[in-house]
This record gives C-alpha cells, structure tokens and sequence, in this order.
C-alpha cells in the first residue's frame, strides 16, 4: 500500500539512476574492451563471467550496434 504512495511517483527517476549507476560499472568493467586501462582488470576477472550475460543489452545501450572489437561476440 505504501509503494504505491512513496515509490509510485519516483519510479522511473529510479530506475534511470539505477541504469546510469549500472552502465558506469560495466564501463570500468569493460573498459580495456574499449581501449582504456583498466586498473582494476585482475579483479574484474572474476566478475566476468556473472557480466558476460548483460554485455549485448550493455553496448547496445551505449549506442553501440556491435560489441568493441576484442570483446565477446553477441551478436
């Protein structure tokens, strides 16, 4: 009953901040995809596998219509 009166109206503020905060993540985890060094890459390794499913939703949402070069094949 309350989500309806507190959350409703916010909805779709949160969910776009949700999916600013998520594309930085996958930026810095995808970084040296695009060329960038990416000081963190030997921890990323680990994420790689749980990230690789949101990759193809990922570039196409930067506006990218292929994945990077050097990257996983999606599509």
């Amino acid at each position: 009953m309350y989500e309806g009166l507190y959350i409703a109206p916010y909805r779709a503020s949160i969910h776009r901040e949700y999916l600013r905060q998520h594309d930085s993540f996958l930026l810095l985890g995808y970084s040296d995809l695009l060329g960038v060094p990416n000081p963190a890459q030997f921890y990323m390794l680990e994420l790689y596998p749980a990230l690789v499913d949101q990759f193809h939703e990922w570039h196409l949402r930067l506006g990218l219509e292929h994945p990077p070069e050097g990257g996983f094949r999606c599509c």
